[in-house]
């Protein structure tokens, strides 16, 4: 299955959470198909903390999409991902966008992410991998969606995704 996850960090090395986030991935059998520039984002909703590093990854997976959130939450567990603030700082943050075109209503788990469309710091980079890519739940394109996209919080690209990440065999490096 084909899947967009939107990956964050502001605490510690944030590239490297990133990175970790990559890596810990491919580790658990999802292969990374593409990867957007990283961005740098000023914080939403909670205001008084860091400003983030954000990213899209496109992957191929065979896990289910409860599966797949318990694999994220453990990769950010390994990250040392604390829950407590909500919206608060974290090391790193794992939100599945989509699976494949399915829509998943099940207790803990919404996809397609039920905020994505109203957040420039993942339209932006999901844009930039999958511009044509269509919404299940809107008909609209990711493309479409930026463009309409109300968020007017600073997204500016800090790294292209050739810098940050090279697909190899092995994975991420």
């Amino acid at each position: 299955m084909i899947v967009y996850l939107a990956l964050g960090s502001n605490v510690g090395d944030r590239e490297e959470h990133l990175r970790s986030a990559l890596r810990g991935l491919a580790s658990h059998g999802i292969k990374i198909l593409k990867c957007a520039s990283v961005y740098s984002t000023e914080p939403r909703e909670v205001l008084d903390q860091p400003w983030f590093l954000n990213t899209v990854v496109q992957a191929d997976t065979i896990l289910s999409p409860g599966s797949l959130l318990k694999t994220c939450l453990e990769i950010e567990g390994e990250n040392h991902r604390t829950r407590g603030q909500l919206k608060g700082p974290r090391t790193l943050d794992i939100d599945i966008l989509f699976y494949g075109n399915e829509l998943v209503r099940e207790p803990g788990l919404t996809i397609p992410h039920p905020s994505f469309s109203e957040r420039r710091f993942v339209l932006a980079p999901l844009s930039e991998i999958a511009a044509s890519l269509i919404d299940p739940l809107s008909g609209e394109t990711i493309e479409n969606l930026l463009a309409r996209c109300s968020d007017t919080a600073t997204v500016t690209p800090v790294s292209d995704a050739q810098a940050f990440w090279r697909p190899s065999p092995n994975g991420p490096q």
